[in-house]
């Protein structure tokens, strides 16, 4: 992929991932807890999708991308562990919402969850800007 093409994929994985963020507030805000979480976890996702495709790190499945993330990131101290175990619980948390029959999360369990996304959405947003002129 052309440098050109790969900054404006990056560049659209990082709105797309405020826009899915600032969707979690709206559905948390109408007290749609299953649906917020699901919105967190894709919010991080996409965010994990910009950050491994500008350092050139293959992920086409959502455990490929945990597990990229974990390995080239986390465990080389460019990210506290913290954030791994944040993208690694909101993924188990989107499949329980999202797939397990009769779970509802609430405000006590989502409401938390939205400072540490947002804190990791900046970080990886910041690491990507200091390589990539976007």
């Amino acid at each position: 992929m052309k440098t050109e093409e790969k900054r404006e994929y990056i560049k659209y994985r990082l709105e797309s991932a405020r826009k899915t963020f600032d969707a979690a507030r709206v559905l948390a805000d109408n007290r749609f807890w299953n649906s917020a979480v699901n919105r967190l976890y894709y919010a991080l996702f996409y965010s994990v999708n910009a950050l491994l495709y500008s350092a050139d790190i293959p992920a086409k499945k959502h455990s490929s991308v945990k597990s990229q993330f974990s390995l080239h990131f986390v465990k080389t101290g460019k990210f506290d562990k913290k954030y791994g175990q944040l993208l690694s619980e909101l993924f188990d948390w989107r499949q329980k919402g999202d797939y397990d029959n009769i779970f509802d999360y609430d405000h006590e369990s989502v409401l938390p969850l939205f400072q540490p996304v947002e804190e990791m959405l900046d970080l990886i947003e910041n690491m990507i800007k200091s390589e990539i002129d976007l």
